[in-house]
């Protein structure tokens, strides 16, 4: 396919496209299953589970793939559990992706007049606190997470909000057709597609498989790609 032309705005997934957190995540449940007296599940089993929020990655643990549990107080005692273990242990393990850092540089660098910005389905503090951590808060205008909103993505409500956000602070309308999505799996995918964004997706990230059924206009096999879809020197 042919790289898409500037864009005006880039909106970044978080977990499996700027940070691969499947350890943390994976340990973070394990503990809220064994404190409920669950066994503990094998890492692949919940990084398959990660990408649509902490309340369905919990629920999925608990062997309810669908959502449809009926005993919510159950959920949310688990839910608390999680959460208060993941606040604490978030960057034992969670590393940035090789290359993320020096291509948001690039990126910048090239384009200054393009904004950047995170949407996640992950729980929005634990998202800025992992940013701040490792530096990335600089690139983004905005961070938003899971409980930013009262939809979470494939709604193109977070994306849309972006969108006009970044159109005030230009002065000037950035249109979806103008705004590219990063990430790593379907979700975010049909995210763009839902918003009439474009799309790149990470098939180095923690669900390749779902871009399969669900093709990105792009794919990026390492952070470096980004720059090759988008015609930017990375070592200009």
């Amino acid at each position: 396919m042919a790289s898409p032309s500037q864009p005006r705005l880039i909106v970044f997934d978080l977990d499996g496209t700027l940070i691969d957190s499947s350890v943390d995540l994976c340990n973070s449940i394990n503990a809220a299953l064994a404190h409920f007296n669950k066994p503990p599940l094998p890492e692949p089993v919940i990084a398959s589970y990660i990408g649509d929020g902490a309340s369905m990655l919990v629920r999925r643990a608990l062997g309810d793939p669908e959502g449809d549990v009926h005993d919510e107080e159950y959920v949310a005692e688990v839910l608390t559990y999680f959460l208060d273990y993941y606040r604490i242990h978030k960057l034992d393990f969670t590393y940035l992706y090789p290359g993320v850092l020096a291509s948001l540089e690039a990126i910048r660098a090239a384009w200054p007049a393009t904004l950047m910005a995170v949407l996640t389905n992950k729980p929005v503090n634990p998202s800025r606190d992992i940013c701040a951590h490792f530096g990335l808060t600089p690139f983004f205008f905005q961070n938003y997470g899971g409980n930013s909103f009262h939809t979470k993505k494939p709604d193109p409500h977070g994306l849309l909000t972006l969108i006009a956000e970044a159109s005030a602070i230009t002065g000037q309308t950035i249109s979806p057709a103008e705004t590219l999505m990063v990430g790593d799996s379907h979700v975010d995918i049909l995210t763009a597609r839902n918003a009439g964004a474009r799309s790149i997706g990470c098939t180095f990230g923690l669900a390749p498989q779902s871009l399969a059924t669900t093709p990105p206009d792009h794919l990026a096999h390492t952070p470096t790609d980004w720059l090759t879809v988008l015609g930017i020197d990375p070592s200009a």
